[in-house]
């Protein structure tokens, strides 16, 4: 089970050096998000820095890109990691896809499964393997002359993974992708009731093994080995996790928990712009369902006790806060690191 950290919104500089300190420190890889910045500079940046890590984007917008600007950035920044790059793509909610992008956004499954399927006929067509000819509901594409077409390299087999949350789009993911994005805020019943079974759907209908599919897996991992030292983390958790749980279509996440009500109770306080009412809503035994809390020497235990067998890679989701605020933190980090890779 691999070990990444999670951050974005970096400076080149500010990434190369904290890529640096990972690297050294025993992290797996970094997991670069996208929200007011793109992430690619970032990552390489830190890739140039680290040349040992595993880099992926948790997750890149794809509605707003062409499948075929995709593939090319993914193409060049496998070439220039060495293959030490996967491309995790997500959908985004409708508001920001068609109001802040001013892109189309029709029924989400359908259009990623169709995007991805562009995707990948990019990439066959750039491997040489046959001319570039999709034809989709979404996406159409059947021009690439041989000077428009990338360079051939060395690390030809990019992965391709999709963020996932209901059991459409998790089909989708056991269909066509190398792997899948699970949302920061999930528990353990979901995963194996709602998500492991909706993925061996798509991986059957493919013809395809679950074992084919990597779970990459965001944590609210809280370590401390006092109720202090841990506060800052715990109020960042049940803040995060009440802000996505207001969200009608994560309603689920709480009910099958015994949590009824919850998104309704979260959604009026966000009306009403309570956010510490929201944090408080979100109580301890909530919190252990979403969260991971242990002493530092325990933490590496915990997760590989949840995780274990589940996730391919686990995404430190409070360790870069965590570290700008502490630094002296960064050498607890790395040895939870260490212990849950080996």
């Amino acid at each position: 089970m691999e070990f990444d950290l999670m951050t974005g919104g970096l400076t080149w500089k500010t990434s190369a050096q904290l890529a640096t300190q990972l690297e050294a420190t025993g992290f797996s890889g970094m997991l670069f998000t996208e929200a007011g910045q793109v992430p690619w500079m970032m990552i390489a940046a830190a890739a140039t820095a680290a040349p040992k890590m595993s880099f992926s984007t948790g997750i890149a917008v794809a509605f707003p890109r062409s499948p075929m600007i995709s593939a090319q950035v993914a193409w060049e920044m496998a070439l220039n990691t060495e293959g030490r790059f996967r491309l995790g793509l997500g959908s985004q909610v409708k508001g920001h896809v068609i109001r802040r992008y001013s892109s189309v956004f029709d029924k989400p499954a359908p259009q990623m499964r169709d995007y991805v399927a562009a995707f990948k006929a990019c990439m066959r067509a750039f491997r040489g393997e046959e001319k570039l000819s999709h034809e989709g509901p979404y996406y159409n594409l059947s021009l690439l002359p041989a000077m428009w077409s990338p360079p051939r390299h060395d690390f030809e087999d990019v992965k391709i993974d999709i963020s996932a949350v209901g059991p459409y789009m998790c089909k989708v993911a056991g269909e066509l992708c190398d792997g899948l994005h699970v949302h920061p805020m999930h528990s353990m019943p979901y995963i194996e009731n709602r998500l492991l079974p909706a993925v061996k759907e798509g991986a059957e209908k493919a013809g395809r093994n679950t074992d084919e599919i990597d779970l990459i897996i965001p944590v609210f991992a809280i370590p401390g080995d006092s109720e202090e030292e841990r506060q800052m983390m715990l109020q960042r958790a049940k803040t995060q996790i009440a802000f996505y749980g207001s969200t009608p279509n994560y309603a689920f996440q709480f009910d099958d928990l015994g949590f009824e009500g919850t998104t309704e109770k979260l959604g009026g306080l966000m009306r009403k712009g309570d956010m510490q009412g929201m944090a408080d809503t979100i109580t301890d035994e909530m919190l252990s369902q979403f969260a991971v809390v242990a002493k530092w020497d325990d933490m590496a235990d915990a997760l590989k006790g949840r995780y274990e067998g589940v996730a391919t890679r686990v995404v430190t989701y409070l360790a870069a806060e965590d570290i700008k605020h502490h630094p002296e933190n960064m050498g607890k980090w790395g040895e939870i690191a260490r212990a849950v890779r080996a």
